[in-house]
């Protein structure tokens, strides 16, 4: 009983280090991320503000997110298909080839700036939502070892749908569901201001 349950114990640890323990290859990762050029832009930089940048997301953060379209845990068609066939391994190269790449920084709008910074500065005490510079940072750089995601330069459409998708619980991959409870209470003028003053921050 006792061997069982230490086998069993080394086999979830195993699984559970797996993706973070593979030694990333950045250059074979170029290579491989060929197939998601057409969306995200052979550097990450998407021209598409519907589609996330991924140029100097960490890479940490990014596994996380491949694995949980490959395990079907995070719903979206085109990338399920588009990660199918994808290893593990290759998840760790793509991620470790976005991460090495620089963001290209946009600009928040003057009407949503001050709303924005006052949100992602210092939330709204009066309906409960944190600052996201607590885990983001006050530049949005994120925090890899948390995976938590670079914000810095990201598109403000996207960073829109995202917030509501775990405002609604249709994005429920957030570890402690934190990201539910964060946005769970902020309005649709929240919502926007933040992910606006978020696309111009560095």
């Amino acid at each position: 009983m006792v061997k069982n349950s230490l086998y069993v114990l080394a086999v979830t640890v195993l699984l559970t280090a797996s993706l973070d323990s593979i030694a990333a290859d950045p250059d074979a990762g170029k290579q491989k991320a060929q197939i998601c050029a057409a969306c995200h832009g052979a550097d990450g930089n998407s021209t598409n503000p519907d589609w996330p940048k991924l140029a100097g997301q960490h890479s940490e953060y990014l596994v996380k997110q491949l694995s949980d379209f490959k395990a079907g845990n995070r719903q979206n068609p085109q990338m399920s298909a588009m990660i199918a066939s994808l290893s593990q391994e290759d998840m760790a190269d793509i991620a470790a080839w976005f991460d090495s790449q620089t963001t290209k920084i946009g600009a928040a709008s003057e009407d949503l700036l001050e709303e924005g910074k006052k949100v992602y500065r210092y939330g709204n005490a009066d309906t409960g939502v944190p600052a996201c510079m607590a885990c983001h940072g006050p530049d949005g750089a994120g925090n890899p070892a948390a995976k938590y995601p670079k914000l810095s330069g990201q598109h403000g459409p996207y960073t829109v749908t995202q917030l509501k998708a775990f405002r609604s619980g249709e994005r429920s991959t957030d570890p402690n569901r934190i990201m539910r409870i964060v946005a769970g209470p902020m309005t649709d003028q929240e919502i926007e201001a933040v992910a606006d003053y978020a696309q111009g921050l560095h």
